[in-house]
């Protein structure tokens, strides 16, 4: 397997396996690999002769200095991970800040036609310019033809979708179906750092996200909000931060909903994002 930290070096190397004819997939990752991870690189597989995979924790895009620091960094664990994928067609590319961002760790400043506002944007300050800036970046870098990124960030998906609609990049973005544990748990590289406790509880949040769907096809959204909430209220071990229903195409929480959510040309999803003692944990469910 093929491991770069020089963005130049994987640059030359890329257009190489170009000029020869090869398809690169990208799969942009923060590390702390698991097998939600692996799906996208399989699919990556699936579409393209080659896939790179970034792992690069990223500082712009957290607005929690402390979070920054206690994300977990297993570079040798992720790697022996991909192995069991492909040994030859992936090629990961792990930089240094610096490799990255030059001698000044700073955001650009973008905007998405209103969808960095909403949910995420509104409790993470800045989250999405960073987003934004690292994707852009790592794009130039990688020049992918196809990037997958999982559906349980589906906010930040449908940013990038956005980010390459108003840049004009030439990548292809594609979305990938949330991975979960046999409990429902969505998989995420923070999943390391819950206690054995708040472990055994974190599956009620996609039980609870799953229970507000059923209630969505006959009570209003301002019904089904008010009753997640009160779950919550009931569960000392999680926090409850927000749970929005949204529009698919604005991410503008829904006011009022037709009679028939099945027949109707709006997409509804419902997203919720809930602290397990220190760590913050986000899920979303589609409604029709």
């Amino acid at each position: 397997m093929e491991k770069f930290k020089n963005k130049k070096d994987l640059s030359t190397h890329v257009k190489v396996l170009k000029a020869q004819g090869s398809t690169i997939g990208f799969v942009p990752t923060m590390g702390a690999l698991h097998f939600g991870h692996l799906t996208l690189v399989t699919k990556g597989l699936r579409e393209n002769d080659i896939v790179v995979v970034s792992v690069f924790v990223n500082p712009t895009q957290f607005d929690n200095e402390e979070d920054l620091v206690k994300y977990p960094r297993t570079l040798e664990a992720d790697i022996e991970l991909l192995k069991t994928v492909s040994k030859d067609k992936i090629i990961v590319y792990a930089p240094s800040d610096k490799d990255i961002y030059g001698n000044t760790i700073e955001s650009e400043v973008f905007t998405f036609d209103g969808l960095e506002f909403e949910m995420e944007g509104a409790f993470r300050h800045g989250h999405f310019d960073g987003v934004g800036t690292i994707i852009k970046r790592l794009f130039e870098i990688v020049t992918p033809d196809a990037a997958y990124f999982g559906e349980k960030d589906f906010q930040q998906l449908q940013i990038i979708k956005k980010l390459v609609e108003l840049h004009h990049l030439p990548v292809k973005i594609v979305g990938c179906s949330i991975h979960r544990a046999e409990d429902g748990l969505a998989m995420s590289s923070r999943n390391t750092r819950l206690s054995p406790e708040h472990r055994e509880i974190a599956p009620t949040i996609y039980n609870t996200l799953k229970s507000a769907k059923d209630k969505f096809s006959t009570k209003s959204a301002k019904e089904v909000s008010d009753w997640v909430t009160k779950q919550f209220r009931e569960q000392p071990l999680l926090e409850l931060e927000y749970f929005i229903i949204a529009d698919v195409a604005t991410l503008k929480p829904v006011k009022q909903k037709s009679l028939d959510i099945h027949k109707e040309n709006r997409k509804y999803r419902a997203f919720i994002a809930v602290y397990a003692g220190d760590v913050r944990l986000i899920d979303n469910i589609a409604l029709n």
